[in-house]
Order: C-alpha cells, then sequence, then structure tokens
C-alpha cells in the first residue's frame, strides 16, 4: 500500500530534476565528485599516494615544502633495496608530539587520498637492509656496508658520512635508515642504543617509497635508486 506514492514521489523528483537544468548540472558534478573521490581512495589506498616533506633532514635530495609520490607497491610486489627514499611511520619517539592545525576538510581530503600527507610520516634513505652490517666510519671516513666502502653523491653539500661513530647489524624484518643532510637528520643513529635493534625502522612501518618530486613544478624529478652506490655492497 505503501509502494506506489512513494514511486510517484520517486518518478516525481525525477521529472523535476530533467526539468531544471540547474539541478541535473549539480547532480552530474555530484557524481563525478563522488567517483573522483572513490577512485582517489583506492590509488591512495593500494597504488600511490602524494606527500610533504616537513623538514630539511633530505637536502638538497628533498627540501622543506617538495611534495613527492610514494609508490605503496614497495614493499609488496618489490623490494626495498639499499638506495630507496621511503617513506614511514613514526615507530615510536622520533616526532615531537606536537597538536595538529590541520582542520576536519584538510584531513578528509588527505584520508582520500587528495591531499599530501606528512606530519606523522618522517622521509629517509635505506642504507642497510635485514642483516646488513652498516658501520661508520672506515679509515678514509667512509660509510661501509657489509665491510664494502660506498661514495654518497646524494649526501648535502659540506656534510660528511657521519659525524657519530657506530656499527651495527640490522634486525631482521627492519631497514637502517639515514638523512642525506646528516648534520640534519635526527635518523636511526639517534634512536638507537648501539645494537642496531633500536634505530632500525621495521619494515611494516614503511608506506612506500618515494619516486618522484612533483610540486614545485621546477623541482620536478625523478629520485635515483643509487644502484651504483650500492652496487658492490651484495647480499647481506
Amino acid at each position: 500500500m505503501q509502494d506506489e506514492p512513494t514511486s510517484e514521489v520517486d518518478a516525481n523528483d525525477e521529472a523535476a530534476v530533467k526539468r531544471n537544468p540547474l539541478l541535473l548540472f549539480l547532480r552530474e558534478i555530484a557524481i563525478v565528485v563522488s567517483v573522483a573521490v572513490v577512485i582517489s581512495f583506492l590509488v591512495k589506498t593500494f597504488l600511490a599516494q602524494p606527500f610533504w616533506i616537513p623538514s630539511g633532514s633530505m637536502n638538497d635530495t628533498l627540501i622543506r615544502g617538495d611534495r613527492v609520490v610514494v609508490s605503496k607497491l614497495t614493499p609488496g610486489p618489490f623490494d626495498l633495496d639499499r638506495g630507496d627514499v621511503i617513506v614511514f611511520e613514526d615507530p615510536g619517539g622520533w616526532l615531537p608530539q606536537v597538536p595538529q592545525d590541520r582542520g576536519p576538510l584538510l584531513k578528509g581530503l588527505e584520508f582520500v587520498g587528495l591531499y599530501p600527507a606528512g606530519d606523522n610520516h618522517l622521509i629517509k634513505r635505506v642504507i642497510g637492509l635485514p642483516g646488513d652490517k652498516v658501520a661508520c666510519c672506515d679509515k678514509q671516513g667512509r660509510m661501509t656496508v657489509n665491510g664494502v666502502p660506498i661514495e654518497e653523491p646524494y649526501l648535502h653539500r659540506g656534510d660528511g658520512p657521519s659525524d657519530q661513530k657506530f656499527s651495527i647489524t640490522v634486525p631482521a624484518g627492519k631497514v637502517w635508515v639515514m638523512g642525506d643532510h646528516r648534520s640534519n637528520s635526527s635518523d636511526s643513529r639517534f634512536h638507537d642504543n648501539g645494537t642496531g635493534k633500536t634505530g632500525s625502522v621495521p619494515i611494516d612501518k614503511v608506506t612506500g617509497r618515494a619516486r618522484t618530486v612533483v610540486w614545485p613544478l621546477d623541482r620536478w624529478d625523478w629520485l635515483d635508486d643509487q644502484k651504483k652506490t650500492f652496487e658492490k655492497v651484495g647480499a647481506s
């Protein structure tokens, strides 16, 4: 008994929409926006996500304010490798506990992938994989991985490999990360107890691998995976 009036109301509403160009236009816009949001959310969840660079710890490879696109296929279908620039969640105590001033709109846009994340993530370069022996420095002042000295062309101008001496073995399921601006990077070195266990980042905290700088436009560039730097290191 109640179905007929409901059907009539629906039919009348549909007819009203068709008679009113503005309503038709608004409905089409709503459909397009909804589809775009769903697609963006799926891309952000499974494929790629934009992030912004909040600090100078990766200078000059990345500078504060850069926007990068991060592939979520690494780790996953593709393995992490030495030299990769990765974005990861705070493993615990790396970021200061400061209130975020973003409103609900920006938080919502970030959730669906339409606004770059970054406030609760860090970005560094992978230097050691699980099982690697990472140390600094040898007699020539170079970083060594599995006893092999490496030349690091990505280091910030004027910085050495590390002002802090260390020698660790990266635990299973973790990676050793360092910023390119070594004198201004609170990375694995500063959160470690000398064993490699507390400073290494769990792989399950890694959001993905940064692939390219997309903003500002004059800094657009692919991020080098530095295969040549680590080609002689070999397996861990």
